[in-house]
């Protein structure tokens, strides 16, 4: 909070230099406190309006802060094809592409796509994750062999009735499942449940689902996967997910079909498959994917992040948590 006086200093000194009104809503961003940031930027508009770096910033909070899809791709275009410092930027063609699919225009959003992967700030046009380590085998499917986790894997389908039982006593009670927070879901119901989080295991909510923890924790690929999550995932019918990407290439996501009604597919790239009770169906969700539901009953998964196998165990002791 202390570097806001600061920067509202400089402003008072510098009237005439957009840049530190800039650096203002950057600290804004950072802080999380994106109503304050678009207020900045509205004014450096209001006063530089072919400000590239305001309008691509300006255009990210009107996205995530407003879902204001139209008014973030006038801007954030303008400011990527202005093409000024701080711009060339994978999270402002990400976030371009992503607002123009959510308008339905997907010929567009994959020229952007192109464009980005062209300069190399995304691995490929599918493959869209921004925290990326180098030299990972990139492919939309994995068999359970190809994660080298078989092992695991094959002991959570042996337990997969089990499994599922706990995850449906979980339904019994208002508040265990909670809505889906991303702003990913387009139509319907999709809630989850939490029992590990970057790496951490959700104490309380394990209680209610021992069974499945007690697996889990011997999974060291997944307990202690810093840049994943382990949880139930349910879905009601009716339910579309946007296509959307994770945010790493360091992690592979794992969903162990527990109730699979006919309707439910998943898309990965350019190929749908389907869930198969007891059975796990594997996927890199650093490519962009989709959901839809449109099956009579409800679905439920659950979802293990592991490790990517190309990852070193130094890299898995000391990459950030996400």
């Amino acid at each position: 909070m202390q570097a806001v006086p600061i920067h509202q200093l400089l402003i008072a000194r510098f009237t005439n230099k957009p840049d530190v009104r800039n650096e203002l809503a950057i600290t804004y961003l950072l802080q999380n406190r994106l109503s304050d940031a678009k207020l900045v930027l509205q004014e450096v508009l209001r006063r530089w309006p072919k400000d590239g770096f305001a309008q691509v910033h300006y255009g990210f909070v009107l996205r995530q802060l407003d879902k204001d899809y139209e008014n973030a791709v006038i801007y954030l275009r303008a400011g990527i094809n202005s093409k000024a410092p701080g711009t060339q930027d994978g999270r402002f063609y990400f976030n371009l592409g992503d607002s123009l699919q959510r308008l339905g225009r997907q010929a567009e959003a994959i020229k952007v796509y192109k464009r980005a992967a062209a300069l190399q700030l995304f691995p490929s046009v599918y493959q869209r994750s921004l925290y990326n380590e180098p030299d990972l085998r990139a492919q939309p499917y994995w068999t359970k062999a190809e994660t080298t986790y078989a092992e695991y894997l094959n002991k959570l389908e042996l337990n997969w009735q089990a499994i599922r039982d706990e995850a449906l006593s979980l339904l019994s009670r208002r508040g265990n499942y909670l809505d889906e927070a991303e702003s990913l879901r387009d139509t319907g119901n999709w809630q989850q449940y939490e029992l590990y989080t970057r790496g951490q295991r959700r104490v309380k909510n394990c209680q209610k689902a021992p069974i499945t923890c007690g697996l889990i924790e011997k999974f060291t690929a997944a307990a202690g996967c810093r840049r994943g999550q382990v949880k139930f995932s349910i879905m009601q019918p009716g339910t579309h997910v946007h296509a959307h990407c994770g945010p790493t290439n360091c992690r592979l996501r794992a969903h162990l079909g527990l109730v699979v009604p006919k309707g439910p597919r998943l898309r990965v790239a350019e190929e749908e498959r389907t869930w198969k009770e007891g059975e796990f169906l594997i996927f890199d969700d650093s490519f962009e994917h989709e959901v839809w539901h449109n099956g009579t009953s409800l679905r439920l998964v659950l979802i293990v992040d592991v490790w990517h196998p190309d990852l070193s165990a130094m890299k898995r002791r000391t990459l950030s948590a996400i």
